[in-house]
């Protein structure tokens, strides 16, 4: 797996109360959820980012208040009217 470094201040850890274990999975789950719910990446890539399995990623998204299922409303509508 590739990693990537990112510089924070000391105070982080303190400020935010966790440890840089932590630090990285919520940064790694961070990602997965805005990119996801941009639509740049599917639910299955977004877990495997988080590191998570599918379903705690969805629980995750609601914990976070995010939608699991993105929908247009154009699209519904379309779909509304086709019966």
């Amino acid at each position: 797996m590739a990693q990537v470094n990112v510089e924070l201040p000391e105070t982080v850890y303190s400020v935010l109360q966790l440890s840089p274990d932590e630090l990285g999975a919520e940064l790694r789950l961070a990602a997965a959820v805005q990119w996801y719910s941009q639509g740049r990446i599917s639910q299955e890539w977004a877990a495997e980012i988080a590191g998570l399995d599918r379903t705690v990623f969805l629980l995750a998204l609601a914990r976070l208040g995010k939608d699991s299922f993105g929908v247009e409303f154009n699209d519904l509508d379309r779909e509304l009217a086709r019966g």
